[in-house]
């Protein structure tokens, strides 16, 4: 079947192709969740739950620079007044087994885009398919950027707001570990696949689905969406909501350089 051409492949055959990019995929995600387990301890109590602790990388460093402009303790962070708790008889077992398949599927990322450029391969053009290493290499390099943007910037913004926040002294912030664990889920994996899409505009572009008028034109929407995200995420301070909404924007500015750049190639080709 490896043999075969785009034309030669019937439904079945293709339906054949990507029900063993899945059982692939899987596996590596799978091999990948095994290999964590071995650092496991590491896993959960210095990346998972470091956004918990004052003495966190973001939390030190934006106290660091509070101090060099000016701003004394104002934005420093010395303690996290909330506990995390598990109230479910099974809770730390299914946390464990998914936050190291979540795990496994970032480290197997780049594997898993070489066996989705191999499943559209056939239907792409030579030239094309000599870039299947630059769009590997871009799209993971794009996906680790957005989850290490959401790991150091939108989880603990989110985390010192919440632990932060409260209606009345009397209420005492006790987190359950299964909405600790989902919001750190969420904003990792939301933040590197909204950092793929150039990627998708560069390839809903070459569709016809997209343009680039049509991205600038609904740039003011887009404009509003991502601060509305930011604000959901952050504290209700200006500087927090400027620091996440503005890679947002530049990523959806960059998504429109490249729609127009697919728009001139393609002007290029047809002359």
């Amino acid at each position: 079947m490896a043999n075969k051409t785009l034309g030669e492949m019937s439904f079945l055959d293709h339906l054949e192709e990507l029900r063993w990019l899945l059982v692939r995929s899987t596996s590596a995600v799978l091999i990948m969740a095994f290999v964590t387990y071995f650092i496991s301890d590491y896993l959960f109590d210095v990346i998972i739950f470091g956004p918990t602790r004052p003495s966190f990388f973001t939390y030190t460093f934006f106290c660091d620079l509070s101090h060099q402009l000016g701003f004394a303790e104002s934005i420093c962070i010395t303690e996290m007044p909330f506990i995390i708790q598990n109230t479910e008889m099974e809770g730390q077992v299914n946390i464990f087994v998914w936050m190291c398949v979540l795990a496994g599927f970032i480290l197997s990322f780049p594997y898993i885009l070489w066996e989705v450029w191999k499943f559209i391969g056939p239907a792409l053009y030579e030239k094309e398919k000599k870039n299947a290493k630059f769009f590997i290499f871009t799209s993971s390099l794009l996906f680790f950027l957005g989850v290490l943007f959401g790991y150091f910037v939108v989880i603990p913004m989110s985390v010192n707001f919440v632990a932060t926040f409260t209606v009345s002294d009397v209420v005492k912030n006790q987190f359950t570990l299964d909405s600790y664990i989902g919001m750190v889920k969420t904003s990792i994996l939301a933040s590197g696949l909204f950092f793929e899409l150039p990627i998708l505009i560069y390839f809903l572009t070459k569709l016809g689905l997209v343009t680039p008028e049509f991205l600038r034109k609904y740039w003011k929407y887009a404009v509003v969406i991502i601060l509305i995200v930011a604000a959901i995420v952050t504290p209700p301070d200006v500087v927090s909501q400027t620091i996440v909404a503005i890679p947002m924007l530049i990523i959806y500015e960059v998504s429109i350089l490249i729609s127009k750049l697919v728009v001139l190639n393609k002007k290029k080709e047809n002359v």
